[in-house]
């Protein structure tokens, strides 16, 4: 008996042996399992199990033993959908969270908020009744396409069509191992086959991380702050690929970080979607310092706003306030306006929110100071009233601040993806001096191949802030050469700027000179490139580009603000004045078009008015920033939009 064992085992270790080595392979058929059912499982025909199964012609039975064919062919891709079917209620008892609820109903949290929007901007509380969405889960077979050719189009660089064809850069390379590392506008590289409607398009609502060598969730995590969980909601596939290098991620979106790239929605005209005619009621908060002021004679009081910074800041600020109430009393918004002197003084804030109700303030612009505005945000957080800066960057972002200045890490991430994402192969140069060596390293660790240029030193090793003409001449190549100026000493800026001009050089034939094209950028616009010792000729040769959070106003749109101030106060507005008045716009008409501001982030993704445009995202733990700025450069001696 044990040799008869010995034997059979050995016969069917030999069968299977002899069935693999032929590409075959076993299926024991199961309860309910029919012959199409199998053949569709392992993507072969019927008449190829027929073939090798006569038998199951006449009778499929349960525990039967078929031979199945390998099939050649790939199997198909099976996506996974859900369709929403119907809601049902769920009343919210004590201890219950978000996260609790998104398990025990095994839908995300995103999904409960987007169905409860209240929550949003109000925390989970015991009682709310909430509608918890149903959803039916599709599966839907997509057989595996094939190859296609794809022109590359402007400022598209490999990581943009990685993503929209669902493959890691990696994979794209793989597939084009001709490609080169910088792709041109025209190249013509092999893509899946895929669907239009299939493509993976950019969301503006998030940003963009490729995933380096090695890195794993917990590295993320640690990286990004973000839980797996987190990255499987955004990101489906990663919950049967895993991570792998060169993968393209979905990401919240984040102000800092070069691995971000975004793209702005379209822009929303509130004027023309007003619904809401009652009375709104706001606050501005200013550092006036009146106490201050000398109103013994004209002469005293005009010595004392001269003097005062924040008086002088504040009073152009407030003219274009003025000049945006009565803009919006014209187009129908009713407003109570409420006007404080903070005076620059912590203490006389708390006076103010002692003495003064804002319960039923609909928002509050101001106070221009950090620690002012902090406590003014800090002390209406309770009340959930917002709270708008109009000049602060580097604020604390409670859940009600709404951070309106684009931080300094988002205008240096927008120039870099602008330069990084262009297609034409550039000479990348940096220029700096010691006071700017941290962002030269940092522009260096995203452009590798760059040529360094620092600051010439005095005898005594002190900074000199200059450089000579051949230690610029000998880092530039013929053709293409893009330069990076780090600096913000104004003398500097202009010994530089003004070699980089008299650098640039067409091609000619006769004296045998190549042509050497020089562009110029900034990760941090300021005041060395605004004063007077600079030449804006040399910068529009040269087609200055950084990025901004207030572009010009061109003196030939016709511009209703300018003419409205202009015949008001017999001044052109500075940018206070303008931010002034674009802010209060922005604020108010949010106010009357959406349910709430904080509804507002979603319903207006984007508005724009005189100098400014509000594209707000939201902190995973916080408030609210502008993600939006822009990128210009200098062009015939005028400060131009760069249209992406």
């Amino acid at each position: 008996m044990i040799k008869f064992f010995s034997v059979l085992s050995f016969i069917l270790l030999f069968s299977l042996n002899t069935l693999q080595a032929q590409n075959f392979s076993t299926h024991q058929v199961k309860k309910g399992e029919t012959i199409e059912s199998i053949a569709k499982k392992y993507f072969v025909t019927k008449s190829q199990l027929y073939k090798l199964n006569p038998d199951a012609k006449r009778n499929l039975k349960p525990h039967t033993i078929l031979i199945i064919p390998i099939s050649e062919a790939k199997p198909p891709k099976v996506t996974v959908t859900r369709e929403l079917q119907s809601f049902r209620e769920h009343k919210v008892n004590r201890r219950e969270t978000l996260y609790s609820l998104s398990k025990e109903y095994n839908v995300t949290t995103e999904e409960l908020k987007k169905y409860n929007k209240f929550l949003y901007a109000n925390t989970l509380r015991k009682g709310d009744v909430l509608q918890i969405p149903v959803f039916k889960t599709v599966e839907t077979i997509v057989e595996v396409p094939e190859t296609k050719l794809y022109t590359v189009q402007p400022k598209e660089g490999k990581w943009r069509i990685a993503y929209k064809y669902g493959l890691t850069v990696n994979e794209l390379e793989e597939l084009n191992p001709e490609m080169g590392d910088t792709l041109q506008v025209g190249q013509e590289i092999k893509v899946p086959n895929i669907e239009k409607i299939e493509e993976k398009q950019l969301d503006s609502k998030y940003s963009y991380y490729r995933v380096l060598p090695k890195e794993g969730f917990y590295r993320l995590k640690l990286k990004l702050g973000l839980e797996q969980e987190v990255l499987e909601n955004l990101n489906p596939e990663l919950k049967d690929s895993g991570l792998k290098e060169g993968m393209i991620l979905k990401i919240p979106y984040t102000q800092s970080g070069l691995g971000s790239l975004s793209v702005d929605p379209e822009k929303i005209n509130l004027a023309s979607k007003i619904t809401d005619f009652n009375t709104k009621h706001i606050a501005v908060m200013l550092p006036f310092r009146v106490n201050r002021v000398n109103f013994d004679s004209i002469s005293g009081t005009k010595q004392s706003i001269k003097k005062d910074p924040y008086l002088n800041a504040s009073l152009d600020f407030y003219s274009g306030v003025l000049v945006a109430i009565d803009s919006l009393k014209k187009i129908g918004v009713s407003l109570k306006v409420d006007v404080y002197d903070t005076q620059h003084q912590v203490s006389e804030v708390i006076k103010i929110m002692n003495d003064n109700n804002f319960e039923d303030v609909d928002a509050v612009i101001g106070p221009l100071t950090a620690t002012t505005f902090d406590k003014v945000a800090t002390s209406l957080k309770e009340y959930n009233v917002p709270v708008f800066s109009p000049i602060g960057t580097d604020l604390k972002l409670h859940d009600n601040v709404f951070q309106t200045k684009p931080s300094d890490d988002l205008l240096k991430t927008k120039i870099l993806n602008y330069i990084k994402t262009d297609t034409i192969t550039r000479n990348i140069v940096i220029i700096s001096d010691s006071k700017n060596q941290s962002r030269a390293n940092d522009i260096k660790r995203e452009f590798n191949y760059a040529k360094l240029v620092h600051s010439r030193k005095d005898k005594e090793g002190r900074e000199a802030n200059y450089v000579m003409v051949d230690d610029i001449r000998e880092v530039l190549v013929p053709g293409e050469n893009l330069v990076f100026l780090e600096t913000q000493n104004a003398g500097f800026a202009s010994n530089v700027t003004s070699i980089l001009a008299s650098l640039i050089q067409k091609e000619d034939e006769e004296k045998e000179l190549e042509e050497i094209k020089i562009e110029l950028a900034t990760t941090h616009f300021n005041s060395a490139f605004e004063g007077d010792d600079i030449s804006n000729e040399h910068l529009s040769r040269l087609k200055f580009k950084f990025a901004t959070g207030a572009k010009s106003y061109n003196d030939s749109e016709n511009n209703s603000f300018i003419k409205t101030y202009e015949s008001i106060y017999h001044i052109t507005p500075d940018k206070s004045a303008v931010k002034g008045f674009d802010l209060t716009m922005d604020v108010v008409l949010r106010l009357v078009t959406s349910e709430d501001l904080y509804m507002s982030v979603n319903q207006s993704p984007l508005t724009e008015y005189v100098e400014n445009k509000f594209g707000y995202k939201k902190e995973l733990f916080g408030g609210y920033y502008n993600s939006s700025v822009y990128l210009v450069q200098y062009n015939d001696l005028r400060i131009e939009e760069i249209k992406l």
